[in-house]
């Protein structure tokens, strides 16, 4: 290994810590305790080593949507593989994104509440972000009906989905509710 690849193996693994970091701290106190101070004092450098990797926290929110667009993508699509037909396919997906939503708050944030710098619906989205809304298509063109535009109706479940991770978990939804939602969802806008 040349001295050259040794140094970019190390500074991606810098990197990887301090989004690794970030992502903990953010999840265990929220993204108001994720400060470039309190990073390098975890991770044991100091904060020029961080701004040599990002330019501040908005661009370290950006680098964990990334990482979670990436796993919410993985996820959706484990348990839509998983599943017999396409109303359960649909059902497999709701339920998969919400759980994504409930226990990776921090990270949800990041994807959809937080500017992280990402471009979202534009031509120079980031393929992770990309990737994670076709996990959704992928399973939702299905069920859009005739005449529907599969894209359009996706965006729409999509919307839906957002909607219910974020009243939830804001206390505005019983959580006892949640499977006589997602059933709802899947019956009366997917029809499946």
């Amino acid at each position: 290994m040349s001295v050259q690849e040794r140094k970019e193996r190390e500074r991606a693994e810098r990197e990887r810590l301090i989004v690794a970091t970030a992502r903990e701290l953010a999840e265990q106190q929220g993204w108001d305790a994720v400060t470039t101070r309190r990073l390098a004092e975890r991770i044991e450098y100091s904060q020029p080593v961080l701004y040599s990797h990002f330019r501040g926290k908005r661009e370290i929110i950006g680098a964990v949507a990334l990482e979670g667009a990436a796993e919410m993508a993985a996820a959706v699509r484990a348990a839509a593989s998983r599943a017999n037909g396409p109303r359960e396919r649909v059902a497999a997906l709701a339920r998969a994104y919400l759980d994504f939503a409930e226990h990776n708050p921090a990270v949800y944030d990041a994807l959809f509440q937080l500017d992280g710098g990402l471009a979202y619906a534009q031509e120079d989205t980031p393929e992770p972000l990309k990737d994670a809304f076709a996990a959704l298509f992928e399973c939702l063109a299905e069920v859009a009906g005739d005449g529907v535009n599969p894209g359009m109706f996706t965006e729409v479940f999509w919307a839906a989905l957002h909607g219910l991770a974020t009243l939830t978990r804001a206390g505005r939804l019983l959580p006892e509710d949640a499977e006589p939602r997602v059933e709802l969802l899947v019956d009366r806008l997917a029809m499946v």
